[in-house]
């Protein structure tokens, strides 16, 4: 089994990663000079050193001078790949001969590259630099996800198989990165949201047809047929259908009638994700209280405050109506929206003109520091010591572009906040038009967004 690593190589090796590049050297020539270090890749008195389409003696010669004939000397110089084998599992020579099988596979005739065997680990590793550019074509390299699972794991994996070895196989479909981050950090994602409503309406069905139309009186649009390949829903307010395959373990439609069969066996159903309450966190205060100030918060901040506090900032009363789908999803943004209310909050800002002045001023030190800084680089040029002051003004500028940007993100923000809001007003109004109809408590099986 083959486990890969590629690095990027640009114009400075501090850019890449850990100890195999020196970060005081720069350009290709310090990573040959790294993976060809001989008391690393000697095995008695073989060197464990391939070329492929360039020679080892003007490696880094040649792959500059396909740049140069290209004209694609900048951006990211090359590529190095660690191509690394379980302890014990080939034998020095056999992990070299694979490497460079696996090297002249995924790279053809188009791309220069070294191929170096390292000894000095309990694993087999080699070591692959190759040129960014195609001597061929000219056409760079693209290192992307597709590029990766597609191209190196795939022809890594035949190489293995190829030889007898094992391969790395995917446990599951890849996710996207935001959920799973999200994910990580014990927070609300949309499919946590989907994922129990239909836990609700497994709660009030005993059939799967009944199941289905529980899930469209909650607003869902359900996509299935004999001439439907996957069953997919797609929640109120949705622009896609979510793939019931891809809520885990527990809602597929033949997971869903095993549960249902146990509801009707008299099993309660249990949630396969079963939601965990949040510890709650203490502040302890030494000394007399601060009094909150008379003063009431009006405008952006009013907005944002009343906008948070149907997200979660408390808990959800019974009595209250269930929010729509629209407004529960946008727990995903509750930090965001959090960080753009401290933001308005320490800026005292309130209304679009006040966001406008403030955007302008924070544009206009932007362009002082801006050009503050055109002046020193052209005192460094002339041999000043006027770095410390540049990386000062680098620092102010990171800090104000940053603040621009959230005055940016509340500009658009606003209008959707208004527009959810509102929506809460309606159900609240509907609510109290019609009493009878009654949302259903929280309790096993049903969802408040609030019960965080």
């Amino acid at each position: 089994m083959a486990y890969d690593k590629i690095i990027p190589i640009r114009s400075r090796l501090d850019h890449c990663v850990g100890y195999v590049l020196n970060p005081e050297k720069t350009g290709l020539s310090s990573v040959l000079d790294y993976i060809g270090s001989g008391e690393k890749n000697t095995l008695g008195q073989t060197v464990l050193e391939t070329a492929v389409n360039c020679r080892l003696e003007t490696a880094c010669q040649d792959m500059m001078d396909t740049k140069r004939r290209w004209g694609k000397t900048g951006g990211v110089l090359g590529y190095h790949l660690i191509h690394s084998y379980a302890p014990g599992e080939v034998t020095p020579v056999q992990a070299h001969e694979l490497g460079v099988a696996f090297a002249r596979q995924l790279l053809g005739d188009r791309y220069e590259a070294v191929i170096s065997t390292h000894l000095d680990r309990e694993h087999l590793h080699c070591h692959i630099l190759f040129n960014s550019v195609s001597l061929l074509d000219g056409k760079k390299y693209r290192d992307n996800f597709a590029a990766y699972y597609g191209d190196i794991r795939g022809v890594s994996n035949a190489v293995s198989a190829r030889h007898g070895l094992s391969v790395i196989q995917s446990e599951d479909r890849g996710r996207n990165y935001s959920e799973w981050r999200a994910e990580k950090a014990g927070k609300t994602t949309l499919r946590d949201l989907i994922r129990r409503d239909m836990d609700t309406a497994i709660s009030r069905s005993f059939t799967l047809q009944t199941f289905w139309e529980q899930l469209e009186k909650q607003g869902y649009t359900v996509k299935r047929g004999p001439r439907v390949k996957h069953t997919a829903i797609r929640p109120p307010g949705g622009a896609r259908f979510v793939r019931l395959g891809s809520l885990g373990t527990g809602y597929t439609e033949e997971d869903l009638k095993r549960r249902l069969a146990g509801t009707r066996s008299g099993e309660p159903p249990q949630p396969p994700f079963p939601f965990k309450q949040p510890p709650r966190r203490y502040t302890v205060r030494c000394g007399p209280l601060r009094r909150p100030s008379g003063k009431k918060l009006t405008g952006f901040r009013a907005l944002y405050v009343r906008y948070l506090y149907l997200l979660g900032i408390r808990k959800h009363s019974p009595r209250r109506p269930p929010l729509p789908f629209s407004v529960r999803k946008e727990v995903v943004r509750l930090n965001r929206y959090g960080a753009q209310f401290r933001f308005l909050q320490a800026h005292r800002v309130n209304n679009a003109q006040e966001l406008s002045w403030l955007s302008d001023a924070l544009q206009g030190e932007i362009d002082a520091r801006t050009e503050r800084r055109k002046i020193l680089y052209r005192e460094k040029r002339r041999g000043s010591p006027v770095e410390p002051e540049i990386q000062s003004i680098n620092q102010e500028l990171r800090t104000l572009r940053n603040k621009l940007k959230t005055c940016a993100q509340i500009e658009q923000s606003v209008p959707n906040i208004r527009v959810q809001v509102q929506l809460c007003q309606d159900a609240r109004r509907k609510e109290q038009a019609y009493p009878h109809h009654k949302s259903p408590k929280t309790g096993p099986g049903k969802f408040s967004l609030y019960d965080r």
